[in-house]
């Protein structure tokens, strides 16, 4: 008999009067699942382990991790629990390889097991367990296998899930397309920006952490772009800058002072503007809402905080593309072709970088707060109107301050810029605490 055949990885749960409870054995076929959902391999209790996420832990063998005896390394993950898993009472943040007698607690105070290796015989010898733990802890030697020299071959499902295939590759082919495009400005500057944006937009849907259809977002970018093009925003401008005092001069605006400035900003640029990115949202919402028990309402409509913010982010990178790309940047252009046409050119990508990079601490800083209130309101009907009144309000006066600071002060412009970032984090964070489907949250924790 074999040492793979005769040592056996397993779970042992512990019950809190010191008792040992069940033991589960861990197959090298696939991790194993603890957490609340029935469809989990150790499916625990709801009622009794309230803070066990529905899928909160799993432990899977280390790919390629064995010693030379044939014993099988083990790591637990945890899977985006809302409470953390722990190993020997510290909390791990991804993954941690495991070792025989090693507790694993699912949230503090919450149920626990030990991890160990049992003996295919009736008892397993003193001596044998010295042995068992020896060869953990002993150094792999120095033989190389098929999967060391080439990873891809045992990694390779795990590469679409945890390492950023998707983002790495569509880098490669925007770096291809790039080279392609040099020497055709039009074209290099339509890629550049269509990359930064989508950069700019995945480091806010990484920091919400729920998983929402790509044809959605991408939807509200594009109703956000075709209301820009279309004879809408005539409309908005009579609205906003005509009917209300947000008439906002084209040269010297500084000349009106700071406060005159601001309030016209605040009716011709934050409440016209918010509305616009706004209203993709409130289609979403509606969609929602007429899809009856279909089981896509949750996923296609706006029912928290998360599906506001995320949607408000992206009618933010439709509404930066249209205003960089088709006012900005001409403009500058044109006011530069004098130099010549590569400085002109030049001009244009330096306003075009940190336009849309900005697009986190600027525009879809504001719209992603305005969603968190849409959001918001579809949980807490009974005070939608104030609820929506006020994150109107604000994200429109942020949205004021921002431009009326860069007419005065780099200075001021930046700590605005810093004040509407930390209100757009601020609403993420609290929108996954406040979220029903934070047990599935896969967003990176920040501390």
């Amino acid at each position: 008999m074999s040492s793979r055949d005769r040592y056996q990885a397993v779970l042992q749960q512990i019950h809190s009067d010191a008792g040992e409870g069940e033991s589960y054995p861990l197959s090298q076929r696939g991790p194993l699942v603890l957490g609340r959902d029935l469809d989990c391999h150790i499916s625990l209790d709801s009622h009794i382990y309230r803070a066990v996420s529905r899928r909160h832990a799993e432990v899977l063998p280390v790919p390629a991790g064995e010693t030379p005896e044939g014993y099988r390394f083990w790591q637990v993950c945890d899977m985006g629990s809302a409470n953390g898993t722990y190993v020997n009472g510290q909390r791990i943040r991804q993954c941690q390889v495991l070792r025989p007698g090693d507790r694993i607690m699912l949230g503090l105070d919450g149920p626990e097991f030990v991890f160990h290796y049992r003996t295919a015989e009736v008892a397993l010898g003193r001596a044998e367990t010295r042995e068992v733990e020896w060869s953990l802890n002993r150094p792999l030697s120095d033989s190389v296998s098929l999967t060391q020299l080439f990873p891809i071959f045992s990694t390779g499902k795990q590469l679409p899930h945890k390492a950023y295939l998707l983002p790495g590759s569509i880098t490669v082919i925007f770096v291809v397309l790039l080279f392609l495009s040099v020497g055709r400005p039009a074209l290099f500057n339509l890629l550049v920006a269509a990359y930064l944006s989508g950069a700019a937009y995945y480091f806010v849907y990484r920091l919400c952490g729920k998983h929402k259809p790509w044809w959605l977002l991408a939807g509200a970018a594009m109703i956000t772009i075709i209301l820009l093009l279309s004879p809408a925003l005539d409309w908005f401008i009579y609205l906003f800058r005509q009917v209300l005092p947000g008439e906002i001069p084209t040269t010297n605006a500084a000349a009106l002072g700071f406060p005159l400035l601001l309030l016209r900003m605040f009716f011709g640029a934050g409440l016209m503007e918010e509305l616009m990115k706004a209203i993709p949202i409130l289609l979403v919402y509606l969609l929602g809402t007429q899809l009856g028990r279909s089981p896509q309402r949750y996923q296609w409509g706006v029912w928290e905080p998360l599906d506001g913010i995320l949607l408000g982010a992206s009618a933010a990178v439709g509404f930066t593309l249209v205003e960089t790309l088709g006012q900005y940047m001409p403009e500058v252009y044109n006011s530069t072709i004098k130099a010549g046409e590569d400085a002109a050119q030049l001009a244009s990508l330096q306003l075009l970088i940190p336009r849309v990079l900005g697009m986190v601490a600027g525009h879809m800083a504001y719209s992603g707060y305005l969603g968190y209130f849409i959001g918001l309101s579809a949980m807490r009907r009974s005070q939608r109107w104030l609820i929506l009144s006020v994150g109107y309000f604000t994200a429109a006066a942020l949205h004021a301050l921002w431009n009326t600071a860069g007419e005065f002060s780099p200075l001021l412009l930046l700590l605005v810029g810093l004040l509407s970032y930390a209100c757009l984090t601020a609403a993420i964070l609290k929108a996954r605490e406040l979220s029903p489907t934070k047990s599935q949250n896969f967003a990176t924790r920040f501390r």
